[in-house]
């Protein structure tokens, strides 16, 4: 347990103390002991500015596309992979969507712009071979959110199965045996063994989730923005790189910070009270 425990005092909890720069007006040769204090002078920009409500928008937006429609298809993928009998072409299946999670988000933005880009893009060259006009993928508005959502499905959402299907392997087989001669069906054997097997793992990993509700990812995001689809892409996590690291502005980002962490924290209490109320075990 040594290693464990000093890796999460060291890059957990002593970070910690640095959440004091969003009470203060920190300034680098002064440190952060003598920066003089502002109180919640960084809150009040920051829920005061013209574009608190814009950021807070596509983050809840971002957000719900993230619990409603990834966390639910990693779950079917895992449910799918689960039925294939043969071992071999569930082997290959299960590579073939693990290997995307080992590709940065670099390299995923550059094959999206391969083939979607106006400019010669796959994708557009078969439109035009088709006789349909271009279309502009990575300037439009309405394209952005749902482009962001497939990107993470392909990139993630074959890692996001391992965890459900170690618990659907601790499924107790004699249940499918014991439905199968009582007639039950492959889906009546999914719906009524299987789902409610697994339901703890799920209602824990949502838990979790939601923790990081506000936590999009800076590099994705950052990597498809531009100056057409900034004000239905810029989120939290970009504005405090451009606010916080491009303009030094360093007490003033971390407020930011700290108003998702606490948001995330919110969220997670809740979500554990309600599966308290549902009869799940929760996180604590």
């Amino acid at each position: 347990m040594f290693p464990g425990i000093v890796y999460f005092v060291l890059f957990k909890y002593v970070p910690l103390w640095g959440l004091l720069m969003a009470f203060k007006n920190y300034q680098p040769f002064l440190g952060l002991v003598k920066s003089e204090w502002a109180g919640f002078q960084h809150f009040h920009r920051l829920f005061g500015m013209s574009d608190f409500w814009m950021l807070f928008r596509n983050t809840i937006i971002l957000g719900l596309y993230n619990v409603l429609v990834f966390f639910p298809i990693t779950i079917c993928l895992a449910l799918l992979l689960n039925e294939v009998r043969k071992e071999m072409f569930k082997r290959f299946v299960q590579t073939l969507v693990y290997v995307p999670h080992f590709l940065s988000w670099v390299v995923i933005a550059g094959i999206t712009y391969v083939l979607l880009t106006t400019e010669g893009g796959i994708i557009n060259e078969l439109l035009k071979l088709l006789g349909y006009g271009q279309v502009e993928f990575l300037t439009s508005t309405e394209a952005f959110r749902p482009l962001i959502v497939l990107q993470m499905i392909w990139k993630d959402a074959g890692w996001g199965t391992i965890i459900f299907l170690a618990a659907l392997a601790g499924v107790n087989l004699q249940l499918y045996e014991a439905a199968r001669i009582d007639g039950a069906s492959r889906f009546q054997q999914l719906w009524h063994i299987t789902l409610p097997s697994i339901r703890s793992v799920i209602v824990i990993l949502f838990i979790l989730r939601l923790g990081s509700f506000l936590d999009l990812g800076f590099e994705q995001i950052f990597l498809m923005l531009n100056a057409v689809n900034r004000e239905v892409g810029e989120v939290f996590d970009t504005y405090v790189y451009r606010v916080g690291l491009q303009q030094g502005q360093f007490s003033y980002s971390t407020a930011v910070g700290l108003f998702k962490s606490a948001v995330g924290l919110i969220l997670v209490v809740i979500a554990n009270k309600i599966a308290k109320w549902c009869g799940e075990e929760g996180i604590y």
